[in-house]
């Protein structure tokens, strides 16, 4: 482990790849993985992660949330299918085209102000199926969806080639969230078997995300969509993984100074932690701005020299303060603020239980000024800024 300025983020390739394998190994072969790389990557830096996928585990699907997202994927080299799973302005219908996007469809009035749009060609699309999440798609009885299917179909400016639907509650294991998920998947594939009867062409028809693969698998599902578990984090602090599954990313930062103060010292913002006793104080180079919450202000801990210390007072913009009492802890130091140093390991989904979010939040949360070390076979294979 290696100092590499003041605050940055390790992303572990080898674990992104035994976490595909991992998830791969659970499905039918029938199954094909899309892996979700919105938000580049959950955070993690999609210019460290994309070309392992695609190069290195021959990944040939991807989703994203938005063109934005897509286009930069195209830049990056990625040559297979990428499904937009959001918005695109029905303005931007050229592009889609002109970069082999398939778009998802919202509603079916997006669906044909998308093929005005299209001047004359067509945009390849997903029809977005809402079962029970109200989100987005087409929503009704199976045969009020499969008619929607069909109309959007005929529109001459798109070349329907599959749909989908999103799970609800797949990542709960209660009796009645399976029975939900089980409902949701049941009009999903009977609106999808009544419109190919009708012969709308539904190549590739998908219901399941990352916790659906895992514990709801159903092989009517053309993909799997891979997410959160991709990234080695649970889609819910009730699920268990399985143990080859490991979290990709760790963020580090460099201890700045190291302090004695004696008791009755007040430490940062609002000196809502006044010292009761004499103790050693560290200061870690990172901050709010970097995305470490705020909210872990006398409640996180982080890791220095195989051992755990405490934050004391608020978290800063750029800084905060730890209690190293007791340790022989050095400025330039690293501290572990995400991953595993010695014996002791902080995660996402830890920071996620102690904030009150998911650890979903977390990783996307990680600033775009701390930079993603990539690392494959233990050695540094790239730095990278988002």
């Amino acid at each position: 482990m290696k100092l590499y300025r003041r605050t940055w983020a390790e992303v572990d390739l080898d674990k992104l790849g035994g976490n595909y394998r991992a998830y791969r190994s659970r499905l039918p072969e029938s199954i094909d993985i899309m892996c979700v790389v919105k938000a580049f990557c959950y955070g993690h830096g999609d210019r460290a992660c994309m070309g392992y996928l695609q190069d290195t585990l021959g990944v040939k699907w991807f989703a994203v949330s938005n063109l934005d997202e897509a286009e930069r994927l195209r830049r990056l080299g990625i040559t297979g299918e990428i499904l937009i799973l959001g918005y695109t302005d029905p303005a931007d219908a050229g592009e889609l085209i002109d970069n082999n996007i398939i778009q998802a469809i919202v509603s079916e009035e997006y669906a044909k102000r998308l093929s005005d749009n299209a001047g004359g060609r067509k945009v390849r699309c997903h029809i977005a199926a809402d079962t029970g999440m109200t989100r987005i798609g087409v929503r009704g009885t199976a045969r009020e969806i499969a008619a929607a299917f069909e109309r959007i179909a005929a529109l001459p400016g798109l070349e329907v080639c599959g749909a989908f639907t999103h799970y609800a509650v797949a990542d709960t294991l209660t009796d009645d969230c399976i029975a939900y998920t089980l409902a949701q998947a049941e009009l999903m594939y009977n609106a999808a078997d009544i419109a190919r009867a009708k012969g709308v062409p539904l190549d590739t028809v998908h219901s399941l995300n990352s916790a659906g693969g895992l514990f709801r698998c159903d092989e009517r599902s053309a993909l799997a969509r891979l997410g959160i578990i991709l990234y080695g984090l649970t889609p819910d602090a009730s699920l268990t993984l399985p143990g080859e599954i490991q979290p990709v990313m760790s963020l580090r930062s460099a201890v700045s100074r190291v302090e004695e103060i004696p008791a009755g010292v007040s430490v940062s913002y609002g000196r809502t932690f006044t010292s009761s006793k004499p103790m050693k104080l560290a200061t870690i180079s990172c901050g709010y701005a970097d995305g470490y919450p705020r909210a872990l202000s006398n409640k996180g801990e982080v890791i220095i020299r195989g051992r755990r210390c405490p934050i004391v007072g608020r978290v800063c913009m750029d800084q905060f303060m730890a209690d190293v009492t007791g340790t022989d802890v050095q400025p330039g130091d690293i501290a572990t603020l995400i991953g595993t140093d010695g014996e002791e390991t902080i995660t996402a989904d830890d920071i996620a239980a102690l904030t009150g979010t998911i650890g979903y939040e977390v990783v996307c949360g990680i600033s775009e000024r701390v930079p993603r070390a990539a690392y494959k076979g233990g050695e540094l294979a790239g730095v990278y800024k988002l």
